[in-house]
């Protein structure tokens, strides 16, 4: 069974700190990941990482750029599911942090230093440091 989501790394306009999501795992850890979500017939994956961006966190944003794409298998119901995930830079428009979706936990602001540290999967964190790269690379990603 193959499942589509997107979702991606949202920055505040000064590019100093990102909106994360926790959620608990089944052993009651809180793990920090980007926001993501499933994708909803009639829209693109850009319109899906805005969306689930403001209903995961609460904050509206714009997609920059595209940053990249992962992919992973898991089990669901005796079911092997593989799911792919594209990735965008967003960036904030407005809102407030809400935790208010269900499936989340908790949400913050973190700082951009913070991420590599913070974030609870290696494939988020590649995804990090290549928006830091882009960021040093061209002002306005």
């Amino acid at each position: 069974m193959d499942e589509t989501s997107a979702g991606g790394l949202v920055v505040d306009p000064a590019r100093e700190h990102a909106a994360l999501i926790g959620r608990l795992d089944r052993h009651g850890k809180l793990l920090w990941s980007l926001p993501k979500g499933h994708i909803e017939d009639g829209e693109t994956v850009e319109q899906t990482a805005m969306r689930e961006v403001q209903e995961e966190t609460g904050i509206s944003a714009r997609v920059l750029r595209p940053l990249g794409t992962i992919d992973y298998w898991f089990v669901a119901e005796r079911r092997r599911v593989h799911k792919t995930v594209h990735h965008f830079l967003l960036e904030s428009t407005g809102g407030e942090l809400s935790d208010e979706d269900v499936e989340v936990t908790e949400v913050a602001w973190v700082p951009l230093a913070e991420l590599e540290h913070t974030l609870a999967y290696s494939d988020e964190r590649k995804l990090v440091r290549k928006a830091k790269e882009l960021f040093a690379h061209d002002d306005r990603a």
